[in-house]
């Protein structure tokens, strides 16, 4: 059973790579399902800024000095920040139902919602009896115009993330499949065969199951448990190649197994501590995968030993990699860091429950 798993592994191999184009992937097809995705702080943070500098702007027009001017923009902003706030909240509750209309439909129907955010806030003004006469075609024109700006803005944000995420994905594919990886691993399990086939058996499983997550349909996201067994994987590989050069340390916490994380996005951060701290090193180098849960967040840390002298740097290539592929998924609630303290290269990611 485990050998017809390998092989039908590599057997698919040369049809996957030919065959899969960015149209088939699932990542094009949900992109209109995430237009709507306003339930993320960054987006709501965002959209309250635009409007507040509008309703700033717009108390400038008619204040005669600068009293005037904060109390105008407080009248205002009693009835603009509501509104935002409605449309927002209605926006994310009807995510789902607005994301499987047309494009044409879609705005429509955020147009029309802002229509109905403009004179929900106009007629907070009028309940604390701030405005006489109500402008009610005024803020329903307002409303209109602010959601377009919205709208428009979460469609390029959508499309914004297609290109990128895409990229990323074919960037992790191209990385996986390194020829000279490959060429590594396959002498090692050729060197096992004889003396050792169990072992070997066992780095073939490993690199099967490496290929099987590389190769798999593109996810907007996977468990943490996911990317901590594939890590596994990569380092048992790399066990072989290395041996007592390599020293891994676990530390993982249970509880923060189940957030989310772009797939293939923890094992280039274990593969650049291996590259960086293992293999220039005589002596070998310690890799520490550690997780942990604080209250909403769950922090990830990988670091590795760097070898006294070592003027060997990379590009940064795989580090910009995972930071923006963090950063389409959580936005401003997924944290990334990097630094070299004391001989010690701490990779450490912040991403909410």
């Amino acid at each position: 059973m485990k050998d017809s798993r390998i092989l039908s592994t590599f057997q698919d191999l040369p049809s996957t790579l030919g065959t899969q184009s960015l149209e088939e992937m699932p990542e094009h097809v949900r992109a209109r399902d995430r237009v709507f995705d306003t339930c993320q702080v960054g987006v709501v943070l965002r959209a309250v800024l635009f409007v507040q500098a509008i309703v700033a702007v717009a108390a400038i027009f008619g204040a005669e000095h600068p009293v005037g001017w904060i109390t105008q923009m407080a009248v205002l902003t009693g009835a603009a920040l509501p509104a935002v706030l409605a449309w927002l909240l209605c926006v994310c509750a009807l995510k789902r139902k607005l994301g499987r209309m047309e494009v044409q439909a879609q705005w429509a129907s955020g147009v029309g919602l802002g229509v109905l955010a403009g004179l929900y806030g106009c007629g907070l003004l009028v309940l604390m009896g701030l405005a006489n006469p109500a402008p009610w075609v005024a803020s329903g024109a307002s409303g209109a115009l602010v959601a377009a700006v919205l709208v428009g803005a979460l469609v390029w944000r959508a499309k914004a993330r297609m290109p990128a995420g895409t990229t990323a994905r074919l960037a992790e594919l191209q990385a996986r499949i390194r020829p000279h990886f490959l060429f590594n691993t396959l002498n090692s399990a050729i060197a096992l065969v004889r003396e050792e086939p169990a072992k070997a058996e066992n780095l073939l499983e490993d690199l099967s199951e490496l290929f099987r997550h590389a190769l798999a349909d593109a996810q907007e996201a996977v468990p943490l448990w996911q990317e901590l067994e594939l890590a596994e994987h990569y380092l048992a590989i790399e066990q072989v190649r290395f041996g007592d050069r390599l020293k891994v340390e676990w530390s993982v916490d249970d509880s923060a197994s189940k957030a989310k994380l772009p797939p293939l996005i923890l094992q280039p951060l274990v593969e650049n501590a291996v590259k960086h701290g293992v293999e220039p090193s005589p002596s070998g180098a310690v890799v520490r995968i550690s997780t942990q849960r604080r209250g909403s967040l769950v922090v990830i840390k990988v670091t590795n030993t760097v070898p006294a002298g070592s003027g060997r740097r990379g590009n940064g290539l795989a580090l910009d990699n995972v930071r923006q592929r963090l950063a389409l998924l959580h936005d401003v609630q997924g944290r990334f860091q990097s630094a070299l303290v004391n001989g010690v290269f701490q990779v450490r990611l912040e991403i909410p429950v």
